[in-house]
């Protein structure tokens, strides 16, 4: 509710470190294993199922990323023997991403340039080329990452206290992972404001081509299949790079042509896609294409159950922020979602969110309070909908960032959110 700084306290440092000795973690799932047979003429009793191996601790932000890209690069399953050892492996960088949320950040991005610095001075045998389509369909090998606050228990909950770092190398050729890395870090130094194109999207929803990214990287091991939700994108996921590039260097036209040509590819309908199509044609002036571009916005977010927008409200109040840069197109958003809605005779709960800042109670009522407001825009639009739709408001109790910053780079904790329920 009230712009606060993220520090990790003495207390919370030492409640990582204790579980250290408690928890397996970091990327890589903790699965039940089945018990060791115990030896012939041994009791069962003598041999104790072996203890899970602790996570890496809590370091400074630069050493856990150099740990993390260490472990990656030192320990790499190659191709096999027969190669000609001066042979040098291509490597293409999907760009790294928050583990929640999908969005790219300062943080994310300094991170994909230090690890393409490390494997151009240290590690000759990785001839680093850029994320494209040409380059892709040569089937190099894949680097890709998330970034992820954790709580003091590692768990992408409650108030966040670390950041995950999780790195993995996968082999196009073989469709396989060759290499992982992990760390985590304390978010002293770490800048997570989200890069232009991911600030100023709209909205979020579940997306297969970020799921299956970050299902490669996170929950597995070296030897792992790919996820195929990410190995079927992976070309039109090299055209939605550049196009986010595009967009970040104010080349609207070309982000705009680049959206286009990943959208005709036949995995390129993707939620990002979308989104930056709306966001292309806004910013070139063209308000008849981006409303329609928005359209398909919320046609996918209720297809796929679930639509977050981000409506950002004046701090505790339910009305919405004067700045016309951020709530100048709300008008659009709101009676398209309702024409949408009303025309699929759908019924939704419509949720409030806040961030973790303030009383939780107050949080409660105030995302309930939001939720009717913007439940009442909708029905002002599309009477018919009075009868379809509930309010609700969780307070911070589902947040997808933690950091309590109450900036651009939590604005999805205080989202709105349209979920599709039984009429």
């Amino acid at each position: 509710m009230t712009t606060k700084h993220f520090k990790i306290s003495a207390a919370s440092v030492w409640i990582a470190s204790l579980f250290v000795a408690l928890l397996a973690g970091g990327c890589d799932s903790l699965q039940d294993k089945p018990a060791t047979p115990a030896a012939p003429g041994t009791s069962s009793a003598a041999q104790p199922p072996a203890a899970a191996p602790a996570p890496p601790p809590v370091q400074p932000y630069d050493k856990a990323v150099l740990s993390a890209a260490t472990a990656l690069f030192n320990n790499a399953k190659l191709p096999p023997a027969g190669v000609p050892p001066q042979t040098r492996y291509t490597v293409v960088i999907d760009p790294l991403i928050d583990g929640m949320t999908g969005a790219q950040s300062v943080a994310t991005q300094s991170m994909g340039v230090r690890l393409t610095t490390m494997m151009r001075e240290q590690y000759p045998q990785f001839d680093v080329k850029t994320f494209s389509a040409a380059n892709v369909a040569k089937s190099p090998l894949v680097l890709i990452g998330t970034f992820t606050g954790v709580n003091a228990e590692r768990k992408t909950a409650g108030t966040r206290e670390a950041y995950r770092i999780c790195l993995a190398l996968a082999d196009l050729r073989t469709g396989k992972l060759v290499s992982k890395g992990l760390a985590f870090a304390l978010p002293d130094g770490v800048d997570p404001t989200p890069l232009a194109f991911f600030r100023d999207a709209p909205a979020w929803s579940e997306d297969p081509a970020t799921e299956g990214y970050i299902k490669t990287c996170q929950g597995t091991k070296a030897g792992d299949p790919i996820n195929p939700l990410y190995l079927d994108r992976i070309v039109a996921a090299s055209l939605v790079a550049e196009a986010i590039d595009a967009y970040d260097a104010g080349r609207y036209q070309d982000a705009l042509d680049l959206y286009t040509s990943a959208l005709s590819t036949p995995a390129g309908n993707q939620f990002r896609v979308l989104n930056g199509i709306y966001l292309a044609n806004w910013k070139l002036g063209r308000q008849p294409q981006a409303e329609a571009a928005f359209g398909k916005i919320v046609d996918y977010g209720l297809d796929h159950q679930r639509l977050a927008v981000k409506f950002l409200f004046r701090p505790g109040s339910t009305a919405f922020v004067q700045d016309p840069k951020l709530s100048g197109p709300y008008p659009v958003w709101l009676k398209t979602i309702a024409k949408q809605t009303s025309g699929g005779g759908k019924c939704l709960e419509v949720t409030g969110h806040t961030s973790p800042t303030g009383p939780e109670p107050l949080n409660e009522r105030l995302s309930l309070l939001r939720a009717e407001y913007v439940k009442s825009r909708l029905e002002g639009s599309s009477p018919a909908l009075a009868k379809r739709m509930i309010a609700n408001g969780v307070g911070s109790k589902q947040t997808m960032v933690g950091t309590g910053r109450d900036d651009a780079s939590d604005a999805l904790d205080r989202r709105v959110e349209f979920k599709v329920i039984g009429c």
